[in-house]
Formats: structure tokens, C-alpha cells, sequence
């Protein structure tokens, strides 16, 4: 089966806001579950990521980031904040698409191509937003066929014998595994392979 990485991006952009819709009417200012931020401005940082990957495919820098940065307002009420993250992962999901497959771009974690990038904004939407909907009370797990194709394209070196989800979420230092304890100082691998 072909991965189709934009629709994939698409999808997880749908499905984390999804989600955190439910806790719309939360307190949005705690902080989230272990992360240095509080639940906006992880929606923000969310928005920051997607929409940057989509930034570096367009300009392929080859040795820094990009100049352009993006937030969620932080006085809109949630819902509409929600759409910043729909609104980025369109603007990924189409750059993904256009770009053709010798475009690459820096990425400190290793210069990547649109498929790499679709995974890492994946990455993104899907492992922030569950750090966000635990800390509003949501019991939330990304859906395996969102998380099977990050796995396999960003961590080369995870386990088998779990779930996608549960593989995502330990690669990410989220979760222990049975046999394996909960990562700590991880990073993926984005180089294209």
C-alpha cells in the first residue's frame, strides 16, 4: 500500500482537533502534562512546527531554519484557535503534494524530503495534541494508521511487537513500553532513507 503523506497530514490535522474541540471549554492554561508549555501556546508550537516544515520545503534551506514564524492567537477562543491547526496542516499537506521528490531541506534532526516532513508534522499534531487533551481530561491515543507510517519513516530503530501508537508515544519519551523503560532525551531521525 502507498502512503499517501498528504492526506496523512490532512487526517491527523482532522482528528487532533478533533479531539481537543472536546475540551474546548477546559482551562487552556495549565501546563501540558510534562512539557514546558501551557496548552495554548502548545497549540502554538504546534502551529509553529506544521506550518515551518511546510516553510523549509517551499525555501530548502540547506543549513538553518526558515525566517518566517507562526502562532495562534492567543486572545481567540479555543475553537477558532483550533483552526489554526486545520489551516496549517492544509498548508503542509498541499506543499507536501507540489514538492517534487529530489526537494530537500535542512532540518537539524537531518535534512529531509516532503515525506519526512509530512511525518514530522504529523508527529506533531498527533503527540502534542495528546499531551494537551491528557492534561484537559481526554483519554486520547492516536489512531494506528497515523502513527504506523511516522514510525517507520522517523525512528528506524524502534521496537516491534507493539502498536503504532504505543511505539510513537514511547519513541517520543511519552510512554514505557513492556521491557523498555520511558526514553528520555530522544530525537528522530529525518534524513531520507
Amino acid at each position: 500500500m502507498t502512503i499517501s503523506w498528504p492526506e496523512l497530514v490532512t487526517a491527523a490535522a482532522d482528528e487532533s482537533t478533533a479531539v481537543l474541540l472536546k475540551g474546548a471549554d477546559q482551562n487552556w492554561s495549565r501546563r501540558a502534562t510534562e512539557l514546558d508549555w501551557n496548552c495554548r501556546e502548545t497549540l502554538s508550537h504546534i502551529a509553529l512546527g506544521v506550518v515551518g516544515y511546510a516553510g523549509l520545503l517551499i525555501a530548502q534551506p540547506t543549513d538553518r531554519y526558515i525566517t518566517l514564524f507562526s502562532s495562534i492567537d492567543s486572545h481567540a477562543p479555543v475553537p477558532a484557535a483550533l483552526e489554526g491547526i486545520r489551516i496549517a496542516g492544509r498548508l503542509l499537506s498541499t506543499t507536501v503534494r507540489d514538492a517534487a521528490p529530489e526537494v530537500r531541506a535542512w532540518h537539524p534532526y537531518g535534512h529531509s524530503d516532503g515525506p519526512g516532513f509530512a511525518a514530522m508534522g504529523v508527529l506533531e499534531m498527533v503527540v502534542h495534541s495528546r499531551d494537551i487533551a491528557l492534561t484537559l481530561g481526554i483519554d486520547w491515543t492516536p489512531s494506528d494508521e497515523l502513527c504506523a507510517p511516522v514510525v517507520e519513516r522517523l525512528f528506524p530503530d524502534a521496537p516491534t511487537g507493539f502498536g503504532a501508537a504505543e511505539t510513537l508515544l514511547w519513541c517520543t519519551g511519552r510512554i514505557a513500553l513492556p521491557g523498555l523503560e520511558r526514553r528520555v532525551g530522544w530525537r528522530w531521525d529525518g534524513t531520507v532513507r
